[in-house]
């Protein structure tokens, strides 16, 4: 059962699910990230991910509007630990190239170095390919 968060518009900004045929959960972001949504959305992912035991994240952001800066510093100091100690391994992040959440991406990518193995793709069809690679290769 998908969980969908809203923002004050009543307008859902993330879907998160299990995808229990492939194992790993699915965030699919929409519109314009707060910073207020991203803390309230990675947590809410956080559950999801213990609940199941995962250690893949196939986390869109194609319908992400504009950056989300704001909110990297968080994500890699606070958030990407819990995750971590969750089990978290392989982070999938798929995102517009040429939008400015790409920057926001890219700088979330350096800060998770050495930490998560994170890949940026431009289509979801890629980044399933190297989660389900990931899987087999952690067999």
């Amino acid at each position: 059962m998908p969980t969908n968060l809203t923002n004050g518009f009543g307008k859902v900004y993330l879907t998160i699910a299990y995808d229990p045929a492939n194992k790993w959960v699915y965030n699919n972001w929409v519109g314009y990230q707060t910073y207020t949504g991203i803390i309230a959305g990675a947590d809410a992912c956080l559950p999801t991910l213990q609940e199941h035991a995962c250690a893949y994240l196939l986390n869109d952001n194609r319908q992400v509007l504009g950056p989300w800066d704001h909110a990297v510093e968080w994500i890699v100091t606070n958030w990407a630990p819990r995750a971590i100690a969750s089990g978290l391994t392989h982070f999938a992040h798929i995102v517009s190239s040429e939008s400015l959440a790409a920057q926001s991406a890219t700088s979330m990518l350096l800060g998770f170095e050495g930490q998560l193995t994170m890949h940026m793709f431009d289509n979801i069809e890629d980044a399933r390919a190297w989660l389900l690679a990931a899987q087999q290769s952690n067999k």
